[in-house]
């Protein structure tokens, strides 16, 4: 899945759906795309009302939930799920839509093409010729994600968290915690300004869990004797 293939979905569907469409279904969908690629291409992430009713210019919250809400219907949205208020995020995911099309908009878009021939006889080769993109998924890496890479390996500092914690955990298991936190920071969209308030908010977090709540990475003891 990329962004030019669900670009491609959304609007061989748009075509096929005229009277369900609007431009806010457009700017939803494609916002939602956005922001899953920023975030990695997570398969789930978090999808703030209020950040996305700025950045595509909805005002009302009825509008943009009546919008949402559609985009879940017709399968190209799921929903994770709801979030508790208009303030709080939901959880969705994007759908890889696959229905059968008869790609209507590619056979409107070569008829078209086809007149413009005749009237100007300029070729159309390059029109009647797939277009082939290759789009590699880029991971880009946010705030929370540049200070987990540095907390992760730093052994000082995991040792340190470790001699600290209420709970006395191990260094291994403030590693694991340390992974779940950061995952879930970033489901929540909650990227911390810098790395005083990660650790702060971390060790803070840590605190609360219990060792049942993790699950350490088997040890190997093929080479042991």
């Amino acid at each position: 899945m990329n962004g030019y293939e669900l670009s491609r979905m959304w609007f061989d569907w748009c075509f096929e759906n005229p009277e369900k469409i609007s431009p806010n279904h457009s700017a939803v969908y494609f916002f939602a795309i956005e922001h899953c690629n920023r975030l990695g291409w997570r398969k789930k992430f978090g999808f703030p009302t209020e950040m996305v009713k700025d950045a595509i210019g909805i005002k009302s919250y009825n509008t943009y939930i009546k919008t949402l809400n559609d985009l879940v219907d017709w399968g190209f949205i799921e929903m994770i799920e709801r979030s508790k208020n208009q303030y709080s995020a939901n959880i969705v995911a994007l759908v890889n839509f696959d229905k059968a099309l008869d790609k209507a908009l590619d056979k409107a878009i070569k008829k078209h093409a086809s007149k413009q021939h005749e009237s100007t006889g300029e070729s159309i080769d390059s029109i009647d010729k797939p277009l082939t993109i290759n789009l590699e998924t880029i991971k880009p890496l946010n705030k929370n994600d540049l200070i987990f890479n540095e907390l992760i390996i730093s052994e000082s500092w995991i040792e340190n968290t470790s001699m600290q914690s209420d709970k006395k955990f191990k260094p291994n298991e403030v590693k694991e915690f340390l992974k779940k936190y950061n995952d879930m920071i970033n489901v929540q969209f909650q990227f911390k300004n810098n790395k005083t308030e990660y650790c702060t908010h971390f060790v803070y977090w840590l605190n609360k869990q219990e060792k049942e709540s993790i699950k350490l990475p088997k040890k190997d003891n093929r080479n042991e004797f």
